[in-house]
């Protein structure tokens, strides 16, 4: 694996039991992915984006095949060494915002760090420039509930990037925003790409997203049909 390869894809099958039968979510998928790329999975519901980003982010087994990250083979990590690969190095954004509603913005967005056993000036320093990152300073003490659909994302964004992984993987992030909160969350997510060197992989059908792409992998039935760097 190169320098500057961060995700090997080779040969990758995943299968899930229905009944005494399986379905096929993905087929002999082979795929590389550099460092600091701003990449998507796209296809229509059903075509394996999803279940291909829950692989690469340590969530899931493949059936077959292998996914190298980081050096790290996905099939042989034993649970604990899935949530260390996790926890150190991948960022999280999911289309439902999961906000914790009791704890205040700024204990969300620190809640990643607790895992990592940073002194509490690390964390303070490190939450303030994640909410910095995403424009959200002013609402550090501001509860889930008070917040909009479009701020809720922000803070989703900051708490995915609040420990600098290495990765995000973001599913369908803006699935549930208008077209102006899309454009302002993405906007923030190329720059901190293009800042940070964070390699970006995210898996939608949201033209709003593909537009930002710099390399689209579209997928069909669980097979890679097309593979397009964007000028």
């Amino acid at each position: 694996m190169g320098d500057s390869q961060i995700i090997q894809i080779s040969n990758l099958v995943k299968d899930y039991a229905m009944g005494k039968q399986f379905f096929r979510a993905l087929h002999d998928v082979n795929l590389s992915i550099n460092t600091g790329e701003f990449c998507g999975l796209v296809g229509p519901s059903g075509s394996g984006k999803t279940t291909l980003l829950n692989i690469i982010g340590a969530l899931d087994n493949p059936t077959g095949g292998d996914i190298i990250i980081m050096n790290n083979s996905i099939k042989d990590l034993k649970n604990k060494q899935a949530a260390k690969l996790r926890n150190e190095s991948i960022g999280f954004i999911f289309q439902t915002y999961n906000l914790l509603p009791v704890y205040t913005v700024f204990e969300n967005v620190e809640f990643p760090l607790l895992l990592l056993k940073k002194s509490k000036k690390e964390r303070e320093e490190a939450v303030m420039r994640a909410l910095e990152w995403v424009g959200l300073s002013d609402k550090v003490n501001s509860r889930p509930n008070q917040l909009s659909g479009g701020e809720s994302q922000r803070v989703a964004v900051a708490r995915a990037m609040v420990k600098l992984p290495r990765i995000v993987l973001a599913d369908e992030p803006t699935a549930n925003l208008d077209a102006a909160n899309s454009h302002n969350i993405l906007q923030t997510m190329l720059k901190l790409n293009l800042e940070l060197k964070t390699t970006f992989i995210f898996a939608t059908h949201d033209e709003k997203v593909i537009r930002y792409l710099r390399r689209k992998v579209a997928l069909s039935d669980g097979n890679v049909i097309n593979d397009i760097i964007m000028n």
